[in-house]
């Protein structure tokens, strides 16, 4: 099965053919696609009831990818949030996003891990660790590190990852001398999933103000979303799922992305909210 989603649903515009400023409900995004990447978990934990709502407001197959809080992957430490210990944290993020998966729409939860969580027995020890305090949650983890992949570490990587049960992100993205990791198409549970973040090289290196708006500005050609298509088919054929994740918004062409992968793959979704036809 492949499924296909967007970082977020209200900046797509493009799904009604309406421009940027539109903002789609996550009702109207749930008439295209099967899947979501939810991030504001990353900055704050939601409450309950928002996660709620999102399950509320979704078809029953719809699921969603729900981005670790920063404290859960080492961006901050847990002082910061007023939190006594990462576990506690843990705990919160678990309780709060419950309704999704009582409702069976937890794809997973993402856990982006910053540049500086390299390969350390520190770092390996709390991957573990993460497992202890997800249980049987689906995870899936996306290092940002080169060194993960490495030739002297890369099996031993990809080895830990499959003991825990973690799903590898496998990303593209522009490869900077810091803060990326290769395009390294490999599968370790039954879920592979693929962030497109697209190749804007200068973007992703720049560490001035306005980074957040240029980092993921980049619109993938025809030829270069066909790249991808073997790899997807492959993954096919070795997980449950291949799910792609198009996170390159910033000029607003993820959408458009989607959808052209959706048919050159020849991709048609069912169970969909329906679409409202105007008939006037």
């Amino acid at each position: 099965m492949i499924t296909l989603g967007l970082t977020t649903w209200s900046e797509h515009g493009s799904l009604l053919h309406e421009g940027r400023e539109r903002k789609l409900t996550l009702s109207e995004y749930s008439q295209f696609l099967p899947c979501v990447e939810l991030d504001t978990p990353f900055y704050g934990i939601p409450r309950l009831s928002s996660f709620e709502k999102w399950a509320a407001a979704t078809p029953a197959n719809f699921q969603f990818i729900v981005k670790a809080n920063q404290i859960m992957t080492r961006h901050r430490g847990p002082e910061t949030a007023g939190a006594l210990s990462e576990e506690e944290v843990f705990a919160h993020f678990k309780q709060n996003s419950a309704p999704l998966v009582a409702a069976g729409k937890l794809k997973t939860i993402l856990l982006q891990f910053p540049p500086f969580f390299g390969v350390t027995t520190e770092n390996v020890n709390y991957l573990q660790k993460v497992r202890t305090y997800l249980g049987t949650l689906p995870a899936a983890v996306e290092f940002r590190n080169q060194v993960w992949y490495q030739e002297e570490f890369r099996q031993q990587m990809l080895g830990l990852l499959r003991r825990l049960n973690f799903s590898h992100v496998i990303v593209d993205e522009p490869q900077t001398p810091t803060g990326s990791a290769p395009y390294f198409p490999v599968a370790t549970n039954q879920l592979a999933i693929l962030r497109l973040h697209g190749r804007n090289f200068a973007g992703w290196a720049n560490q001035g103000k306005d980074w957040r708006s240029q980092r993921t500005l980049w619109r993938y050609s025809q030829s270069e979303l066909r790249s991808f298509v073997p790899d997807i088919q492959r993954l096919t054929r070795e997980t449950q799922e291949v799910c792609v994740i198009f996170n390159n918004n910033s000029g607003g062409d993820a959408a458009d992305n989607a959808l052209a992968l959706q048919k050159l793959l020849g991709l048609e979704f069912t169970g969909l909210a329906p679409q409202q036809i105007d008939l006037f």
